[in-house]
């Protein structure tokens, strides 16, 4: 089926949760994707965060092949050869020490407010009230189940579902005074973002993230780390609150752990991983071997030398290009971002950008609306950032000057 029949079957068959783009993809190779024309687009997308080796990568493609062919799912009632060494990479590479699986960030995220719950609830049987409140921050995403929506901030995501989940509580961006004042005893768990992906690439401060920090450890909550979208080396470091020496409870990862395929993790502490027992939390696909042989390979990959300081490398490079763009065109208001996870906001909206870098062959994202996000593949080098930028220029020329002349592009 051609892109005109897939786009009209979806329109007749699927429930209209998604706003496509007009392509349909067939093949991916390295940073490229490939549609059904045969048309290659560069791909500073990586599907959300999700394809940091990028597409096809040979390795990942030899392990899925074999694994294919031996199992592709055990019960969690049973042992693989893969989970326990996969928890104890994430372990040793976090600086933590035990792991659940889940299969997605969402997943990850409800099982960490369940944890901090009932630590606190083990922790704290005596108090004459319950800790149950979790503390997450302004601007935040933390995924679209009942739990998970609860904590993130935008009201559109929000209000069509409420009543949430009760006691969630949030803090405003950065406002370390306003952290001190909303920290009751009766918070089991400060959840952030250290860098805020879907709310446009915001780095939370250091003296925000440390402050909340000594708040959990003086008064026995944990602090939660969500490094969904800025963990396992989008940064160019293991995770991001590793560039503070920032020591969390418990950390969740997802999108690139498994090359797509659908896996998360929860990392905790010996001590609040014993919180939960047998029957207290479990998933029916987390942690299979299909998917945990993938993350092995993955985290293989990004373990060999070079690795991290390629990414830290090429995104210095990408971030320079940008504000060296933002110079020059005064619609860039501000470049933000670490790694390869960066962002230029505008001063207007952006979606018809990302539909002129998409005619042009560049696969790019808008986020809160004037918010221009990029998540590439971990592997592209300077090359690539060049043909984006050169690319963008004109575009955002283009968009800048209609803006001023009232031109709807």
């Amino acid at each position: 089926m051609n892109f005109e029949e897939i786009a009209a079957l979806e329109k007749k068959v699927l429930i209209p949760t998604y706003d496509r783009l007009p392509i349909l993809a067939v093949k991916g190779e390295g940073c490229y994707l490939y549609d059904d024309r045969g048309k290659k687009y560069l791909d500073f997308l990586g599907g959300l965060a999700v394809n940091s080796l990028g597409h096809a990568h040979p390795e990942l493609l030899a392990a899925l092949r074999d694994e294919s062919e031996t199992i592709l799912h055990v019960s969690n009632l049973f042992y693989h050869p893969y989970q326990a060494p996969l928890a104890e990479k994430l372990a040793r590479l976090s600086g933590l020490d035990r792991v659940f699986f889940g299969n997605t960030g969402t997943e990850a995220i409800e099982a960490a407010i369940k944890l901090a719950r009932a630590y606190a609830r083990q922790h704290h049987p005596a108090e004459p009230f319950e800790r149950t409140e979790i503390l997450a921050v302004e601007n935040s995403f933390h995924g679209r189940t009942l739990g998970a929506l609860s904590a993130t901030w935008p009201e559109k995501y929000r209000k069509p579902f409420e009543p949430l989940l009760p006691g969630v509580r949030f803090v405003r961006l950065n406002d370390v005074a306003h952290l001190r004042e909303s920290f009751t005893p009766r918070v089991a768990g400060v959840l952030v973002e250290v860098i805020q992906g879907e709310g446009g690439v915001v780095e939370l401060s250091e003296d925000f993230l440390k402050t909340a920090e000594e708040l959990c450890r003086a008064n026995d909550a944990l602090f939660i780390a969500d490094e969904i979208q800025c963990g396992l080396a989008r940064t160019g470091r293991w995770f991001a609150y590793q560039k503070l020496g920032l020591k969390p409870d418990v950390v969740v990862v997802a999108k690139p752990l498994a090359a797509g395929l659908p896996l998360s993790a929860l990392i905790a502490r010996e001590h609040v991983a014993q919180a939960f027992s047998p029957g207290m939390h479990g998933t029916t696909f987390g942690g299979g071997p299909l998917q945990c042989r993938l993350a092995l390979k993955v985290l293989e990959v990004m373990e060999r030398p070079g690795f991290l300081e390629h990414v830290r490398e090429v995104g210095g490079y990408f971030r320079n290009q940008l504000e060296k763009l933002c110079a020059d065109l005064p619609v860039i208001r501000e470049v933000r971002g670490e790694g390869l996870m960066l962002a230029v906001e505008l001063t207007v909206p952006c979606k018809s950008v990302v539909r002129k870098a998409l005619e042009a062959g560049f696969l790019v994202n808008c986020t809160q609306d004037k918010v221009l996000r990029f998540l590439p593949p971990l592997i592209i080098e300077r090359r690539h950032v060049d043909e984006l930028v050169a690319a963008l220029r004109p575009i955002v020329a283009a968009l800048a000057a209609s803006e001023m002349k009232g031109v709807t592009v």
